[in-house]
């Protein structure tokens, strides 16, 4: 309990951290629950995948143009951030290109964009005569050192992302669930899409700089499968799935705090016991219901 109460006085020293992982924690269930929708749950793993190696290709690349032993004016932060979303955001369109014109398997396409992400992240790391450290670094994110300051941005940033999926929520249901109905009621459904896709890459580009790609793919696949057991509107849907983020979070940062864990590792794995026991309890009371039928 005494862990508990540190944990929220208005001084903590990881006060920041703490929100960061709330934040994360909140928004990108949302943006999965359209994963969920489009069946595209794997796609949960590749993106963040794309977006690492978005991070590491930007180090390298930057290393090439200034010289390996000089620092420049632009941040690591910066270059990283740009990194990130520029790799995701052109897996989401490369994806969604292949998904009109191909003929293989929507698992098959996602398989090989998270085999060449993974395998251009190692590549891309072992070309930087730094890369052992940044890959621990990717692999385990960096949630621990935010600032007063990239937490404002990230604030700010992710909340213009939950404006953008409230505010057009019927556009982004409609071109998710029938795009053939939605041709019908003349939406412009390559743009709704773009938009969708825009609010998705900055919201993984985020996540996988705050808290890294481990967390940003629980958070987007977790919460959301658990909502989907609970609930049966799709408003309360997407509020279940962003509740169950956000808590699962704090949760996840006060058993890694109280039991010196690793934080990553620990909130998703609070997420990932809570949909155990929301399964558990749902096959349960299915079962009761199935039985009282028969009888």
């Amino acid at each position: 309990m005494s862990a508990l109460v540190e944990i929220l006085r208005p001084g903590f020293i990881l006060r920041d951290a703490l929100v960061g992982s709330v934040l994360v924690g909140v928004v990108c269930p949302l943006v999965g629950v359209y994963f969920v929708l489009r069946r595209m749950i794997f796609l949960g793993v590749a993106l963040p995948q794309l977006s690492a190696a978005g991070i590491a290709f930007a180090f390298v690349a930057y290393r090439l143009v200034v010289g390996p032993h000089e620092h420049g004016n632009v941040s690591e932060r910066s270059l990283a951030i740009v990194g990130a979303f520029a790799f995701t955001l052109g897996g989401i369109l490369v994806l969604a290109a292949m998904e009109r014109r191909g003929r293989e398997t929507v698992e098959a396409r996602i398989g090989v964009t998270y085999a060449v992400a993974a395998a251009l992240t190692i590549l891309f790391l072992a070309a930087d005569p730094h890369g052992d450290a940044q890959m621990v670094n990717l692999l385990k994110g960096d949630i621990l050192a935010t600032t007063s300051a990239s937490l404002g941005v990230l604030a700010a940033v992710l909340g213009a992302v939950v404006v953008v999926l409230f505010a057009f929520r019927k556009e982004f249901l409609l071109v998710s669930f029938d795009r053939d109905l939605a041709v019908v009621f003349r939406k412009r459904v390559a743009v709704w899409d773009l938009l969708l896709y825009l609010a998705i890459g900055v919201t993984i580009s985020l996540g996988v700089m705050t808290a890294g790609p481990l967390v940003t793919f629980g958070f987007l696949v977790v919460p959301p499968l658990t909502a989907r057991l609970l609930t049966r509107r799709m408003i309360s849907f997407s509020l279940a799935a962003a509740s169950i983020g956000g808590l699962t979070a704090f949760v996840g940062f006060y058993c890694a705090y109280r039991f010196d864990l690793p934080l990553g590792p620990a909130e998703v794995a609070v997420a990932s016991v809570v949909l155990a026991v929301v399964t558990t309890v749902t096959m349960i009371g299915r079962w009761r219901t199935s039985a009282r039928s028969a009888s």
